[in-house]
C-alpha cells in the first residue's frame, strides 16, 4: 500500500512537470503547440456558437445536459491557463479571465442565472482580445490591420447579442412586439442602425433609454471599426531603444525616439 506521504511527493513532483508541458503547449512555436492551439481555438469557436444559439434550444430536453458539458470544457480550460502562466498573480488580474469566471458561473447554475445568461457572448470578446488568439492566429502577420479589425467587429458582434439577449430577458412576452428571440434581434439592429422602421418599439421610459444607449454604444463602435478599416496600418517591430511596438510600414526612424530601426521586408 502506498504511503500517502510518498503519493504527496510524486504529486509535488509532477505538477511542475506538468505546467512546463503546458506552457509550451499554449505559449511555445512548435508545430505541435500551434496545431494545440488552433484546436483549443477551435473548440472555442464552437463554445461561442452554442452560446449564441442557446436561446433556441433552452426548450431541449439535452440542453442541461450540453450546458454542464460546455462548463466542463471552459472550467479545465481555466485551470490548463492558470498552470500554464508564470505569473500567476498578474494573470488572474486581467478583465478577459473574469469574462470567462463570470461565463462559467452562469454555465454551472443555468436556472438561477437564466437572466444573465446573456452575457455568456462575451467570451467572443474575451478571446478575441486575448493575446492567446493573436499569437496563434495572428502569427503569420506583420501588420496590425487584422488584428485591429478582428478586436473591432469582435466588440460590434459581441455588442449586438449582448444588447439582444438584454431586451429579450427584459421584454420577451411582456411586451406585445417582441414574442421571441428573433424579434429581439430585429430590434436591437433596426435600433444600433439608426433605420427606425418603428414597428417594434419599447414600451416606457427604461425602453425609451434603452434605445439611446444601443443606438449611441452602436454608433461607436462602427466609426471604430471604419477607422481601422481604412486608416493606414502599422507593423509589428520593437524600438531597440524605446521599445515601441508599432511603426509605419515604410518608417525609417522611430516616431518616439529617433532612433534608426531596421524592419524587415519582402523586397528583395
Amino acid at each position: 500500500m502506498t504511503h500517502p506521504a510518498g503519493e504527496t511527493s510524486d504529486l509535488r513532483r509532477r505538477i511542475p512537470r506538468l505546467r512546463v508541458k503546458l506552457r509550451e503547449l499554449y505559449h511555445g512555436d512548435s508545430p505541435r503547440a500551434v496545431r494545440f492551439r488552433y484546436r483549443v481555438l477551435l473548440i472555442d469557436l464552437v463554445l461561442i456558437a452554442f452560446f449564441i444559439a442557446a436561446p433556441f434550444l433552452r426548450e431541449y430536453p439535452v440542453f442541461l445536459v450540453a450546458d454542464y458539458a460546455v462548463a466542463l470544457i471552459l472550467l479545465v480550460d481555466i485551470v490548463a491557463r492558470s498552470l500554464a502562466t508564470s505569473n500567476l498573480r498578474t494573470w488572474a488580474m486581467r478583465p478577459i479571465l473574469w469574462v470567462d469566471v463570470f461565463v462559467l458561473i452562469t454555465l454551472l447554475f443555468p436556472l438561477w442565472l437564466f437572466n444573465l445568461a446573456f452575457l455568456r457572448v462575451l467570451r467572443l470578446w474575451s478571446l478575441v482580445h486575448s493575446d492567446f488568439f493573436w499569437e496563434t492566429v495572428g502569427r503569420r502577420y506583420d501588420d496590425t490591420r487584422w488584428e485591429d479589425v478582428g478586436k473591432a467587429l469582435a466588440s460590434l458582434v459581441t455588442f449586438v447579442f449582448v444588447a439582444t439577449g438584454f431586451v429579450y430577458a427584459s421584454f420577451a412576452l411582456e411586451h406585445p412586439g417582441i414574442t421571441g428571440y428573433v424579434d429581439a434581434l430585429y430590434f436591437t439592429v433596426a435600433t444600433l442602425t439608426t433605420t427606425g422602421f418603428g414597428d417594434i418599439t419599447l414600451p416606457g421610459t427604461w425602453g425609451k433609454l434603452l434605445a439611446i444607449i444601443i443606438m449611441l454604444v452602436g454608433i461607436t463602435l462602427f466609426v471604430r471599426l471604419g477607422q481601422t478599416l481604412i486608416r493606414p496600418y502599422k507593423v509589428r517591430f520593437t524600438c531597440p531603444s524605446c521599445g515601441l511596438m508599432r511603426h509605419d510600414a515604410d518608417a525609417v526612424h522611430c516616431k518616439a525616439c529617433g532612433v534608426l530601426l531596421n524592419i524587415p521586408n519582402d523586397e528583395a
